[in-house]
């Protein structure tokens, strides 16, 4: 019996939609809540409470660290729209996207994601809201791997 590849069927192409929707949306909306005095208060504890993002606030100050946060995340959106037809798109789309969930995913490390009273596996509202990056962060992964393979056949 000869196995047919997951991306060639039609379950496997609703999925990498999905997948590649499920990382879009996100970047676009919370890339666009950068620019609103909510995410730029929200941003607050998780930027000044991780060490390795701390500079951000005295080079480019809390509302401009949230927009420059703003401005690469639609960027990395935009550039995951095209990376269907573009695996160059798909490439820096993927390693900004994957970059970017790293530094999130890397928040809690820095960060108390336990809710106190209720100890582990009960996430605090940190961890509620980064948990979700490390699946991002794995869909970033393929994308940026498969466009790697496209972009190799190309060349070749």
């Amino acid at each position: 019996m000869r196995s047919i590849p997951m991306e060639n069927t039609a379950v496997g192409k609703a999925g990498r939609i999905v997948a590649l929707t499920g990382v879009i949306l996100p970047l676009l909306m919370i890339g666009g809540m950068k620019f609103t005095a909510v995410e730029i208060e929200a941003l607050r504890p998780l930027i000044s409470g991780t060490p390795w993002l701390a500079w951000m606030y005295p080079v480019f100050g809390e509302a401009g660290a949230s927009y420059v946060l703003g401005v690469v995340e639609i960027a990395t959106a935009l550039l995951l729209i095209a990376c269907p037809w573009s695996a160059g798109a798909g490439v820096a789309g993927g390693a900004l996207a994957v970059l970017i969930f790293l530094v999130t995913c890397s928040i809690m490390v820095a960060l108390p994601i336990w809710e106190p009273t209720l100890g582990f596996p009960a996430l605090g509202p940190a961890g509620q809201f980064l948990i979700k990056d490390i699946a991002l962060l794995g869909i970033a992964l393929v994308i940026l791997g498969e466009s790697l393979n496209r972009l190799n056949k190309s060349a070749t």
